[in-house]
């Protein structure tokens, strides 16, 4: 557990939140690469059990270890259903629409955070952020309004919605994290909702599964890669950044740093996958941003 006063400073919580942002834009494309040789479900369920295995083994040698009660079990499984949904639904929604669009919707999550933050914790005043969370809601429509293209999603409107559904299983992912890691520390929290998240999905290889029919011979060393990014710098590394930032400023401020998202993903899109950044993608881009800054400005002002 953890004290108020091993609260993050401001700077090096928006270091890691910067840093996390950065990640997960590389990350939407790594995810398109595994699931080549990989299902859905294949890929959520590695990724799970390799970041794992690195977060255990640093939260026994930093933390000790640590005992859970039956209340902190059942707030954690709840969290780790915010987990598996994200998860899934992403991986899901990527077999559908290319990894830069998906990106770009993925930079709506400061407003649909800030939107359910201002509903069940009241912190921000609905009818200040309303506004924005239109604005980004119509960006993420021109996103996924467009045609499908060759090499970047077969129906980009069942595409988007999946990866929107995944964004609000976040932002409530975000939202309960704030409570209990009043208790415990975001490394805690990572790795058993985490875990939690794989005890659900496992069964699901039953019904959703690539690289294990065809065999690990299958799989190209650009799947592996894709596969060990996910699991290191995205899971591992960039959920804990994510949560240590969200401990120090709230999700409300943290939610503003998911403008980063969008931006990396439509580059390392580009450059890895040669996915086209067309007047739509821009667009989009421009409404999203456009969005979270009237919701991040109205915010402040309910504030002050």
């Amino acid at each position: 557990m953890q004290s108020q006063a091993t609260k993050p400073s401001v700077v090096s919580a928006y270091s890691a939140l910067t840093t996390a942002a950065m990640v997960w834009g590389g990350s939407v494309v790594a995810q398109k690469v595994a699931l080549g040789p990989f299902s859905p479900v294949e890929t959520s369920v590695f990724r799970g059990l390799g970041a794992l295995a690195i977060l255990i083994p640093i939260w026994l040698w930093k933390e000790g270890g640590g005992k859970f009660s039956k209340k902190d079990w059942m707030m954690f499984s709840l969290l780790g259903l915010g987990v598996l949904g994200n998860h899934l639904l992403v991986l899901f929604g990527l077999q559908f629409i290319g990894a830069g669009a998906a990106g770009v919707i993925i930079g709506a999550s400061p407003a649909i955070t800030a939107f359910l933050s201002s509903l069940i914790l009241k912190d921000i005043s609905l009818r200040s952020i309303w506004l924005g969370c239109v604005v980004s809601f119509i960006g993420v429509v021109v996103v996924t309004g467009q045609q499908g293209m060759a090499g970047t999603g077969s129906n980009p409107l069942l595409g988007g919605l999946l990866v929107l559904l995944a964004l609000v299983s976040w932002a409530l992912y975000t939202i309960g994290c704030r409570k209990t890691m009043d208790r415990f520390s975001p490394l805690t929290v990572t790795w058993v909702t985490l875990m939690i998240s794989l005890l659900f999905e496992i069964p699901l290889l039953a019904v959703n599964h690539k690289m294990l029919l065809a065999g690990l011979e299958t799989v190209p060393v650009s799947g592996w890669v894709a596969l060990m990014y996910v699991m290191v710098f995205a899971t591992a590394l960039g959920q804990q950044a994510w949560l240590y930032g969200v401990d120090g400023v709230g999700p409300s401020r943290a939610g503003i740093f998911g403008n980063l998202v969008p931006v990396s993903a439509l580059f390392f899109s580009f450059v890895i996958l040669g996915e086209p950044v067309g007047v739509r993608e821009i667009a989009g881009v421009g409404l999203i941003l456009l969005g979270v800054w009237l919701v991040t400005q109205r915010a402040q002002m309910t504030r002050t």
